[in-house]
């Protein structure tokens, strides 16, 4: 067995701020080694995003006691049977075990995985087991598939893709989550091409990667709406042109793009956000959803609006990418300069701070923070 420490979420609810409420404990657990098609891994750099806030706040409910977050990078440490990989190998966490075999992973859409998506519904690995193991010999769930507040942790090697050596994690753990879902939003889901009108509703992680990758497509204007003026200032150094977000949102976004944009995309997990978005797209354009919402939460369009004026209404999971595609793709993006995701960092801590780290996320003071291990 390997020892670790890792940011356990044992109850969820608890009220903020957190580092009051300590709904993270740091505890001292053990890992079995990996079974067959899994990797032990030491994590290099993890980073803290909206999806673990969910947990937290109870919005997103997780089978508990569950050892937390999901965006990271590492390197292999031990390889069980039946893997590609080897140990020294460096590694970009993807949050879904895509398993190659079911008919969604086989028509090219690893991101709806149904395997995958019942492990990470029960908190296990996608052979079904779990990994961790307390001193009192229960069980913590897998988040996600990926456990990355640990400094070490069990994946499926389908949540693995293969990097570069010399790309340092605290860079590389970006596009498990934030570059994956955000740039694959723009890239894909909404298909930007060069010379479209965009706008992006949000400017976490998420939605600053939707930015800079529009702007690498080509887009001829990119607006970027958020509440909070210091991510519009980073948007706007990134290229953008900052819109404040709120009730004037959609009456902004149509007369700077002469009746809305072509392209919409909505990150913030909030109804009446996207029904904002889906209000600011133009006439026979496409508004993209990337933002997970309470489950249940209802959302109110005008139907005819998608007939009559041609509209399209989609979802995105994991930006729709295949991840062993896009991950080497987005990084070579990241390298020829096209994508400076680096400019998301808001800062690094130690582990024993990732209570306050997620403090700094739920008043918005941070875009993308990392914890980084020794």
């Amino acid at each position: 067995m390997t020892a670790t420490r890792a940011a356990v979420l044992v109850e969820s609810g608890r009220p903020a701020p957190y580092a009051a409420s300590r709904p993270l404990e740091i505890a001292d657990l053990r890992l079995d080694p990996p079974g067959h098609g899994e990797l032990l891994v030491r994590i290099g750099a993890a980073g803290l995003c909206h999806s673990d806030l969910s947990v937290i706040n109870g919005s997103r409910p997780r089978p508990l006691p569950m050892a937390l977050g999901h965006e990271a990078a590492g390197e292999v440490v031990e390889t069980g049977p039946g893997t590609e990989f080897a140990p020294g190998d460096h590694v970009v966490l993807a949050f879904v075990p895509a398993c190659g075999h079911c008919e969604r992973c086989v028509a090219g859409r690893p991101a709806l995985c149904g395997p995958g998506a019942q492990a990470n519904g029960a908190g296990t690995l996608l052979g079904g087991g779990r990994r961790f193991r307390a001193p009192d010999g229960t069980r913590p769930n897998h988040h996600l598939g990926v456990s990355a507040f640990s400094e070490y942790t069990v994946v499926s090697a389908r949540s693995a893709v293969k990097v570069d050596r010399d790309l340092p994690f605290d860079i590389a753990a970006l596009f498990g989550c934030a570059v994956l879902t955000g740039a694959g939003a723009a890239l894909h889901s909404a298909a930007v091409a060069p010379g479209d009108t965009v706008a992006v509703f949000g400017l976490g992680g998420v939605g600053l990667s939707a930015v800079l990758a529009a702007k690498a497509a080509g887009a001829s204007t990119v607006l970027a709406l958020d509440v909070v003026a210091h991510k519009r200032d980073l948007a706007e150094r990134l290229g953008a042109r900052p819109v404040a977000g709120g009730p004037d949102a959609v009456e902004a976004v149509r007369d700077l793009t002469s009746g809305g944009a072509e392209k919409v995309i909505e990150t913030t997990g909030v109804v009446a956000v996207l029904e904002q978005a889906y209000a600011a797209t133009r006439p026979g354009g496409t508004t993209v959803t990337v933002g997970l919402p309470a489950p249940g939460a209802p959302l109110s369009l005008p139907a005819l609006s998608l007939v009559a004026e041609e509209r399209t209404l989609r979802g995105s999971y994991l930006g729709s990418c295949v991840p062993r595609r896009d991950v080497p793709r987005f990084i070579g993006l990241y390298r020829d300069g096209s994508l400076p995701v680096d400019a998301l960092l808001s800062g690094r801590l130690p582990l024993d701070a990732v209570n306050e780290g997620f403090d700094r996320l739920h008043t918005a003071e941070a875009v993308r923070q990392l914890i980084t291990f020794s």
